[in-house]
């Protein structure tokens, strides 16, 4: 395995992604495949890699058919890359776009690669059907059988309940409890209100309001289906009508509503990552660099509070091993898969009491709300599980690049009690 002496800067030089859609609206019949190529070749065409031959392309889904076993190699040879490109497939939950960021990196700076796409899609319209295990299991035996007779045998065996197909599910497999499920605890655990909640929410959409009117999403995506935003995003949404939502997951004592949670959605998006050699050689732009990135785990099955919680460690540690303090950003972007969850994760940051809980010494401190998630986020933009990493790495390090100079904290939290954390420079 070739690497360099020392590792290589990573950048950022470019993005692109689809508007996101709620789950059963206008990319109720695209499938993976045909959003991950979509956002890949509206990637290609801006930065002109029609044709180039590239270190890599990894990413993934969450949700995928058994067909899609090489989802992004199938979208690499249906795309204007040049089909030798290798490709690979990877998934960690809602962490799948920034763990792709972070493995494409991670070969750019030992000098595997000198450049490489990262990124991310998920349906959650158009998913597999699962039939029923019975009826699996007869259909395998029926397989199996080597004589007529013995597949008639295995057939007799069905019976009408196991023709009832199973409905998809992203329910936690060791508690059986779904992510907003989990985040009731959460909220009730750390004390997060409803008004909190709501309020978080209600700033998310005003502000990715704000960004679209003033374009800042102009080269960041391509139209698809008729969309060019975000269908998600809420312009006349309003406390008022926020409070009137009932709740969605504990429905006599909970907090959590479709207003303050984000919601099923389909989408897809991807990054362009190099090294600087390679920018400079193709007169593309050093957006921002990759400096570090930091993956945890936490135990959410005694405690179910913490499924979204593992950013907590990942960032501690990040912060250590970069030698920098939480407050040493110019911008936050947090995903927000509900406003219980950063609330959460905020408090805990603040509290010596929270922090001790989790093992660590000191409190991280609070953040300058007006630095965090200034273009909006997941709740308004919604939540692709793949494709949200791409999203928010683009979001910051266009940021960066329009101000200059300075440093981004990115921050996202997966299923399975999983989360990543990551710092970008300019």
């Amino acid at each position: 395995m070739f690497t360099t002496q020392s590792p290589r800067k990573v950048a950022v030089v470019g993005y692109n992604r689809i508007p996101f859609a709620r789950h059963n609206t206008a990319y109720a019949n695209a499938s993976n495949q045909d959003m991950m190529l979509a956002a890949l070749n509206g990637l290609t065409d801006r930065y002109h890699l029609n044709g180039m031959l590239l270190g890599e392309v990894a990413g993934g889904a969450v949700i995928k058919h058994s067909r899609e076993f090489n989802l992004m190699r199938e979208c690499v040879l249906g795309s204007s890359l040049n089909p030798s490109t290798p490709s690979c497939d990877l998934q960690q939950a809602c962490d799948t776009g920034i763990e792709a960021a972070i493995y494409i990196a991670n070969k750019i700076a030992l000098g595997q690669i000198d450049v490489g796409i990262a990124g991310g899609v998920d349906s959650v319209s158009n998913v597999p059907i699962v039939i029923s295990e019975p009826l699996r299991k007869i259909l395998l035996e029926a397989r199996r059988a080597k004589t007529f007779g013995g597949k008639a045998k295995q057939f007799l065996k069905i019976r009408f309940k196991d023709l009832m197909p199973e409905a998809p599910s992203v329910n936690e497999p060791r508690t059986g409890l779904s992510m907003g499920e989990h985040t009731e605890f959460t909220a009730k655990f750390y004390g997060i209100t409803r008004e909190e909640q709501d309020a978080f929410a209600l700033l998310s959409h005003q502000k990715l309001a704000k960004a679209y009117d003033e374009g800042f999403f102009n080269d960041m995506l391509t139209p698809y289906f008729g969309l060019d935003q975000d269908n998600n995003l809420r312009k006349d949404s309003n406390l008022e009508k926020l409070a009137k939502l009932k709740p969605a997951f504990d429905k006599d004592h909970g907090t959590l509503t479709a207003g303050n949670s984000t919601p099923f959605t389909d989408g897809a998006s991807c990054v362009l990552l190099a090294s600087e050699e390679w920018a400079y050689e193709h007169k593309l732009p050093i957006l921002a660099c990759i400096k570090c990135a930091e993956v945890a785990a936490i135990e959410y099955i005694n405690h179910k509070q913490n499924l979204l919680l593992a950013p907590v460690y990942a960032a501690t540690r990040m912060l250590k091993k970069a030698g920098l303090s939480l407050q040493d950003f110019d911008f936050y972007e947090i995903h927000e898969a509900f406003a219980a969850q950063v609330l959460a994760t905020l408090k805990i940051w603040q509290s010596e009491t929270l922090t001790n809980a989790f093992g660590f010494d000191k409190p991280l401190g609070a953040i300058d709300r007006a630095k965090l998630n200034v273009k909006g986020s997941s709740l308004a933009a919604a939540h692709p599980f793949a494709a949200t990493g791409g999203r928010i790495i683009a979001t910051m390090a266009k940021l960066l690049h329009q101000k200059g100079s300075g440093r981004g904290f990115i921050s996202i939290c997966a299923a399975g009690g999983q989360g990543v954390t990551m710092i970008l420079e300019k």
